[in-house]
């Protein structure tokens, strides 16, 4: 099933997306890249995914490279911070890294994230390539070069956009993940069909249940689809000056949510409740028919998502939007839905329009208005 995506800037091709089935072939697109083996490679990996799957990834690198290291973190978006990128650098210094050495992200968004952001500030920037472990780092995270991390409380506040020089994805991974994972990555799918793609959306839905069984063929069209959709955007617009933010539907609730549950709650999971907001205001708003808002909460409830969350206060939700880094001065761009398919990004947003939206998804608000 082998599928080769280039992600270009104008005419050139900055890096391409490989879907495979396995990790064999991994070694080979590096020495086709024109790495050599002199040139050493660490390979970033997370506590989880290094039980699984480090062992065979360094094993196949090592048959074609002299030095390959290994930098584990602990997994946990609570890890994705200065001080393990710290811990990276001392790594590479140790190991004697140069320029000319390579960094392999192994893992989801989180280790991702961190090693595109090491890459790009280790002695002013050093390669790196993402090998996403995970639905939602394959279709989102690993595509486009934003990369970053945590401060404080303030999620991914620090960070530069820095593109890989390869993406391969071994599909057969996900196989391996727990359902929470497969959820959370679904989130993003889901989006890109609403902001971009009414047909795949439908899709989504039509399909749900070959997607849940894992059904192989299925996920590898499915992803392929997203990563298109992801493609698309980032080349149009690298740096979110424009289109991108789009990408950014359900975000700026979501991560409010997320930042307020200290990460217990998954980034998908915030993200679907993030969605939900955001199509009740467009609703609210003339933009879409009730009916449209009553299918995206079925189908995301039908994929395990929760609809609404408690514990929360709207009041502290709105105030954590106000430390996103999608602020425009002192208005927050907001991405809402003119129609299925087509977002848009609007800056006229008032706090109780925000408000609105907040409680349309909070449990206790909901009971309230009965």
């Amino acid at each position: 099933m082998a599928k080769t995506i280039p992600v270009r800037a104008e005419d050139t091709v900055l890096y391409t997306i490989e879907l495979e089935r396995a990790f064999v072939k991994l070694s080979k697109r590096l020495t086709e890249l024109g790495y050599r083996p002199e040139q050493k490679i660490c390979i970033v990996t997370d506590s989880n995914v290094s039980k699984l799957y480090l062992s065979e990834v360094k094993g196949l690198l090592e048959n074609e490279f002299s030095v390959v290291t290994s930098y584990c973190m602990q997994a946990g978006e609570e890890n994705k911070n200065l001080q393990t990128v710290g811990g990276l650098y001392e790594h590479l210094i140790l190991h004697h890294f140069d320029r000319n050495d390579l960094l392999l992200a192994l893992g989801g968004g989180v280790v991702g994230d961190l090693t595109g952001f090491t890459a790009a500030t280790y002695l002013r920037g050093i390669d790196f390539i993402q090998v996403p472990t995970t639905l939602l780092s394959q279709v989102d995270s690993s595509i486009g070069g934003k990369t970053g991390v945590d401060f404080l409380q303030y999620k991914n506040m620090v960070g530069a956009f820095y593109q890989p020089k390869l993406v391969y994805m071994n599909v057969s991974v996900l196989r391996s993940l727990p359902k929470i994972q497969l959820v959370s990555g679904m989130a993003e799918i889901i989006k890109h069909g609403l902001i971009k793609d009414a047909a795949y959306y439908q899709w989504l839905k039509e399909k749900q249940e070959e997607i849940l069984a894992l059904s192989p063929p299925i996920l590898e069209e499915m992803i392929e689809k997203s990563c298109h959709i992801k493609r698309e955007v980032v080349e149009r617009d690298p740096n979110e000056k424009g289109e991108r933010a789009l990408l950014n539907f359900g975000h700026t609730i979501g991560h409010a949510v997320e930042k307020l549950s200290d990460f217990r709650m998954s980034h998908g999971a915030c993200v679907g409740i993030g969605m939900l907001a955001a199509t009740y205001l467009s609703w609210k708003m003339g933009l879409l028919a009730k009916e449209d808002l009553a299918e995206l909460e079925t189908l995301l409830a039908s994929y395990g998502f929760q609809t609404r969350i408690s514990g929360f206060s709207p009041t502290d939700i709105l105030l954590a939007t106000k430390s996103d880094k999608k602020m425009d001065g002192n208005r927050i761009r907001f991405i809402l839905l003119k129609a299925i398919g087509e977002a848009y990004i609007c800056k006229d947003l008032t706090d109780d329009d925000l408000i609105m939206g907040i409680q349309s998804i909070c449990a206790e608000e909901a009971e309230r208005g009965k």
